[in-house]
């Protein structure tokens, strides 16, 4: 029997009583299957679900088969080695204590001799020419990332588990990942916004707020479907609408005939033209009849407007977010900035950089490339004011703001009406609720506390606050924005550069991402002529 995973009708709710999945039914079989949706949505509950590092609170799960769930490193034991990520420690253990004669008869028998040399393959398969014995905090975030995924194919599962497994590698580990999943042939469960890497997967989950939706085909194939869907649902939308005024409207016509015959039977009753016996029996009747007929119209009308509202949640479930950025008046001829022979570092008499000389003039749309370590964010932190060189010069002609992957600029204590007051200081209550506003930040959507919006609305609470403004900075640092965010995020960063006409200087590995800003010109810090 080929090997599957099911969800059946499952709920799960966090220890703080927050329901995170419910009653999602979903199936995976023996493809590759990339999962999206928003922060929040359940994407790295639905893998633990599935890896039963997690139990659900109702519901069933099928698991025909086994998995193996990508390690991820957000707490790191100082003494764990290569080898534990394999699960090879104790293995590896026999063998040395084999060579030294040491080990008893049954343990030889037991010894797999392969065993480190099949390690130390897969590791440089996946590009981590190390040796098992090697502490994991020696090795960048990109090389865990890497020796992680190598050993959780090592272990052959019928299915692989992988959580954002590109996130902080370069583009040579980028292109290691996607080589590993073009050739596996099992299946395989991949929560990602690496569209890249979404485009070469056999189907797409989406996690939206009424169950998992399943697409056929890889990223584009998703994103024209769910484009038919959205026109789909706006069809239905100005339908619903039409039924809802049509309805409303029958309502009151109904309402208003009865009136007018209650109010014909009263004049009647009140000229004496009926008995008082027939008088009294028309009127109960017509009153019984008034609220039958009004009763009835205002279920049809409940019924429209409850249809109304299905459809617009619909709606918003699809539609992506649209940003209107004012313009930063940027003169083609302006120079933006200018780096002359400069190095820098953090450590004496260990450079970063040295002797790095770059210049942008006018909206150029610059994008640094290099692999990791190779000094492309101690570039923007000098750029953005935060590092100083060691020697050299620097000369920003502009004003600039910094954008990075966690979005530091936020005070995520404080509402967006608050942080936005906070970093643009000229402008009174009125200009920064129509700034917020031309963000999708209406009314008491901008007195919402940061820490309580979704992925995409904080990067739109981010963009406001930095090209919000009447006069937004004509120079934008991004600092691989991309990384940490759902597709909806990524789609409303991209939607707000989109219109945005100053200079960028963009650090990022997300080659869709960089596709849709328009790079003009890449900067190899690795060979400076790329």
């Amino acid at each position: 029997m080929p090997a599957q995973l099911s969800l059946l009708n499952v709920t799960w709710s966090a220890p703080d009583g927050r329901i995170v999945l419910s009653d999602l039914s979903a199936s995976f079989a023996q493809e590759r299957t990339g999962v999206v949706g928003r922060n929040g949505a359940g994407k790295s509950t639905l893998l633990g679900l599935l890896a039963e590092r997690l139990q659900p609170t109702s519901g069933r799960i099928v698991r025909g088969g086994t998995v193996a769930l990508l390690r991820q490193f957000a707490c790191l034991n100082p003494d764990e080695t290569v080898a534990d990520l394999f699960g090879a420690t104790a293995g590896l253990a026999l063998l040395r204590r084999a060579e030294a004669g040491a080990a008893a008869a049954d343990e030889l028998a037991a010894a797999d001799w392969t065993l480190e040399e099949r390690v130390t393959e897969a590791l440089a398969r996946m590009g981590v020419p190390v040796s098992p014995g090697t502490t994991l905090s020696r090795l960048s975030g990109g090389q865990r990332a890497r020796a992680a995924l190598a050993a959780a194919i090592f272990a052959r599962p019928d299915f692989l588990l992988l959580d954002e497994p590109t996130n902080d590698l370069d583009r040579d580990g980028r292109r290691a990942v996607h080589a590993v999943l073009r050739g596996w042939r099992g299946g395989a469960v991949v929560v990602s916004h690496d569209r890249c890497l979404l485009d070469a997967m056999d189907a797409i989950v989406d996690l939206e707020p009424t169950g998992a939706q399943r697409y056929a085909g890889g990223f584009e194939a998703y994103r024209q479907a769910k484009a038919a869907r959205l026109a789909a649902a706006e069809n239905d939308l100005a339908l619903a609408e039409k039924r809802a005024a049509d309805s409303a409207r029958r309502a009151q016509e109904t309402i208003e005939r009865q009136q007018r015959r209650d109010a014909a039977g009263s004049r009647r009753a009140a000229r004496g033209d009926l008995p008082r016996l027939l008088a009294g029996a028309r009127r109960d009747n017509a009153e019984r009849t008034a609220g039958g007929s009004a009763r009835l119209a205002e279920r049809q009308r409940a019924f429209a407007e409850s249809d109304l509202a299905r459809t617009r949640n619909r709606i918003a479930s699809v539609k992506p977010a649209v940003l209107a950025v004012p313009p930063s008046g940027l003169h083609a001829d302006r120079q933006v900035l200018a780096i002359e022979d400069v190095t820098a570092g953090y450590r004496p008499g260990q450079p970063v950089l040295t002797g790095l000389s770059l210049a942008i003039t006018g909206p150029e749309r610059v994008a640094l490339g290099g692999c990791n370590g190779s000094g492309k964010s101690t570039l923007l932190a000098i750029v953005a004011g935060r590092l100083s060189p060691w020697s050299g010069r620097v000369s920003v002609g502009v004003r600039a703001a910094l954008l990075d992957q966690r979005l530091g600029l936020l005070d995520r204590d404080r509402t967006v009406a608050e942080n936005f007051a906070r970093l643009n200081p000229g402008e009174d209550a009125n200009g920064c609720r129509a700034a917020l506003a031309r963000f999708q930040f209406r009314a008491a959507a901008a007195d919402r506390t940061v820490s309580a919006l979704s992925g995409g609305q904080q990067v739109r609470a981010a963009l406001a606050c930095v090209l919000g403004d009447a006069a937004p900075p004509q120079l934008l640092i991004l600092d691989e924005p991309t990384n940490h965010l759902d597709l909806e995020a990524v789609e409303a960063l991209e939607a707000g550069l989109a219109g945005y006409d100053g200079a960028l200087l963009v650090v990022s590995h997300d080659e869709a991402f960089l596709g849709a800003l328009r790079i003009t010109r890449r900067v190899g810090l690795d060979d400076p002529a790329e």
